[in-house]
């Protein structure tokens, strides 16, 4: 019989900045991959199903989804200057070695090995959101819209955007407010049903 150990939290504000801050540096391409890997496998500071969660909130807030998620994560446990403390660690280093390589770059940007090297990190990045994308498809099994469901909203939004190519915005505002309506109709279903059988027993 398997037993799922309890959760860890952040032991300090110390801890986000340090943990955002290697975190980021690990972020070559893309952080998804990097985010999921560390705070769900590594950190255990949530599950799979909740980071699913969080980072479907995180992608429809404005602004940069990984910013919003660390907000959200150093806000939960520790209130606004854990927010800041998150946010503190994923830009600040990153922005100084940014710093350096534009300088770097600068003087090497219309060499074509640097053209080669910018072409096949893009490949390794988009790998790396593949590889992510199907690692958190199994945390669908848990979610209450049912897999039939999950699988439509997928394939519905994959072709909105990738084929059709509208617009972001009317994506979430259509495919979005009928995945949330669809979702809390099945919650409200799922208590209903608990209530009933509360009542039976």
């Amino acid at each position: 019989m398997t037993v799922d150990l309890p959760l860890n939290r952040p032991s300090s504000k110390t801890d986000l900045f340090v943990s955002f801050t290697l975190l980021a540096l690990q972020g070559f391409g893309g952080v998804l991959t990097v985010v999921q890997r560390e705070v769900v496998e590594h950190k255990r500071w949530m599950t799979p199903s909740q980071f699913l969660e969080d980072w479907a909130v995180a992608q429809i807030l404005p602004g940069p989804n990984v910013i919003n998620f660390c907000l959200m994560i150093g806000g939960r446990y520790f209130g606004l200057m854990g927010a800041l403390a998150a946010l503190a660690g994923l830009l600040a280093a990153p922005t100084a070695v940014l710093i350096v390589i534009a300088v770097f770059f600068n003087g090497v940007s219309d060499q074509a090995w640097a053209q080669g090297a910018l072409r096949g990190m893009g490949a390794v990045a988009a790998g790396m959101f593949a590889a992510t994308g199907i690692k958190l498809i199994s945390a669908l099994k848990l979610n209450p819209m049912g897999w039939t469901a999950c699988a439509g909203v997928m394939v519905s939004a994959f072709i909105s955007v990738s084929l059709l190519r509208w617009p972001l915005m009317w994506v979430l505002l259509g495919i979005g407010s009928l995945a949330c309506s669809w979702a809390y109709l099945q919650l409200f279903r799922l208590e209903a049903a608990q209530l009933a059988a509360g009542d039976k027993s």
